[in-house]
């Protein structure tokens, strides 16, 4: 079983820059699309950023474009950085993975394993 850790969350000031990693316990490429999704309390689940680790792409919304960066370290690790923090950014982050990315990478019911989410709070 694939089982997903996600760290790096906290709580900082507008402006400010955290970076979340998701850490897998095992790996198989037939997952090859690995995501940042976002839930706030009392909102839908919203897509922020995927990358295939096949190809390389990445996909990001709109929002979160120039500000967040999702990257692959080691085989078994995905990074978001998050610059620019603001307060709308609050949120328990959730890294999830999927068999491929494409036009549905943001729909969450494409994924197939997740992580329990990390909290990021962002104040003013």
């Amino acid at each position: 079983q694939v089982q997903l850790v996600e760290s790096g969350g906290g709580s900082v000031q507008t402006g400010g820059s955290l970076r979340l990693s998701c850490s897998l316990s095992e790996y198989s490429y037939i997952n090859t699309c690995m995501a940042w999704f976002r839930q706030a309390p009392g909102k839908e689940r919203e897509g922020v950023a995927a990358i295939s680790v096949r190809s390389g792409s990445t996909y990001y919304a709109d929002s979160m474009k120039g500000r967040f960066t999702i990257s692959q370290g080691t085989a078994k690790t995905v990074y978001l950085q998050m610059n620019s923090l603001k307060p709308e950014d609050t949120a328990m982050y959730y890294c999830a993975a999927a068999f491929r990315c494409g036009v549905n990478w943001y729909t969450w019911t494409t994924y197939n394993y997740w992580g329990q989410g990390t909290q990021v709070t962002v104040s003013s």
